[in-house]
């Protein structure tokens, strides 16, 4: 296995700079993995392609404003953070956009609380202590940190938030939920279609493409995630009435199959609560999750690594092609998949 068997070409002008308008009509690509078969849908038309009884497994991990602009003292200068984790109520990880970031450095924000350098991490990674819990300031002094493949301004920020965003923590949204809108969503509950929250706060790290030669060397990022005791009970029900369970984007499939790996008997998955380094290359053997939603995802990235694993390396490049060719939009604003 190789990295650089999971490169291909995209065109610029197939990265998705804006939304769809209304959400549901986004593409889908149809893609069935023992037939080998590609077909072609709009999402709202999802429903036709479920049963009653399946579960779809939705992140409500919501993004945080965490781009926040500082000053160093003295002097001025401005420096952009990208707030990462929290570590604790005033001590945040963040990436550091300007010279000078030096371990003791204060920060000045405007209309914000006051910060420090307290240590000086790998790259423009670095520990920032504020003097008091940056939380109530963000909806003044926060931006939400669109992808770096984003250029157009996005007027509205709600569109990089799904519609079932509740839990805040994530540097990034769960893409594959964005098409998602409240009607289709009631329209799948009339039909007999469940809904179950996990919550995964998702990394920057995340965009990262693997630069080592062989992937099984690449360090996968560690993010927080939590499948609770009534959602391992509804998901563990619906699976043993015979429903099938679909996994709304890779960080439904990562926080599952983490579930899955702490059981020791014949249920789908367990309750979890903690931080998950699950790496899915191909080889993987998929324990909870029947069917997956996904986006179309970055050359040499882990999530086209954990895709190309359920579906085959030669099928799901066989639809990156075709979507290619057929006009689909990729990335975060792009449209969507649906493997079978």
């Amino acid at each position: 296995m190789r990295t650089a068997d999971f490169d291909y070409h995209l065109p610029q002008d197939r990265i998705a700079q804006t939304p769809v308008t209304p959400r549901h009509d986004s593409r889908l690509m149809i893609v069935d993995r023992q037939a080998g078969t590609i077909a072609h849908t709009t999402f709202w038309n999802i429903d036709q392609l479920l049963h009653p009884g399946d579960v779809l497994v939705i992140n409500e991990t919501r993004v945080i404003p965490a781009r926040i602009y500082a000053h160093k003292q003295p002097g001025g200068g401005k420096v952009e953070l990208l707030l990462l984790e929290k570590e604790d109520d005033l001590t945040w990880t963040a990436l550091g956009g300007g010279k000078g970031l030096t371990q003791g450095r204060p920060l000045t924000i405007e209309d914000g609380p006051g910060a420090e350098i307290i240590q000086v991490l790998d790259g423009p990674k670095r520990r920032v202590r504020f003097d008091v819990p940056i939380e109530p300031f963000f909806d003044r002094i926060g931006n939400v940190p669109l992808p770096p493949y984003i250029h157009a301004k996005l007027d509205d920020p709600e569109r990089y938030q799904t519609v079932y965003a509740a839990t805040p923590g994530s540097s990034a949204a769960p893409t594959a939920g964005l098409h998602f809108t409240d009607q289709l969503m009631q329209k799948l509950v009339d039909q007999g279609i469940l809904f179950a929250r996990v919550t995964l706060h998702v990394g920057l790290d995340t965009f990262a493409p693997v630069t080592e030669d062989d992937p099984r060397e690449h360090k996968i990022h560690t993010e927080w995630c939590e499948l609770n005791p009534e959602t391992a009970a509804q998901i563990n029900a619906a699976k043993a009435a015979g429903g099938r369970v679909v996994a709304v984007g890779t960080t439904s499939v990562r926080t599952l199959e983490s579930a899955a790996r702490a059981l020791d008997n014949q249920e789908a998955v367990a309750p979890i609560s903690g931080p998950t380094d699950l790496y899915i290359l191909p080889g993987f053997s998929f324990r909870a999750v029947d069917m997956m939603i996904t986006n179309f995802h970055l050359p040499k990235s882990t999530l086209l690594m954990l895709v190309s694993a359920f579906t085959g390396q030669e099928l799901i490049f066989k639809a990156y092609q075709t979507a290619i060719e057929a006009g689909y939009r990729f990335y975060s604003f792009g449209d969507a998949m649906l493997i079978l």
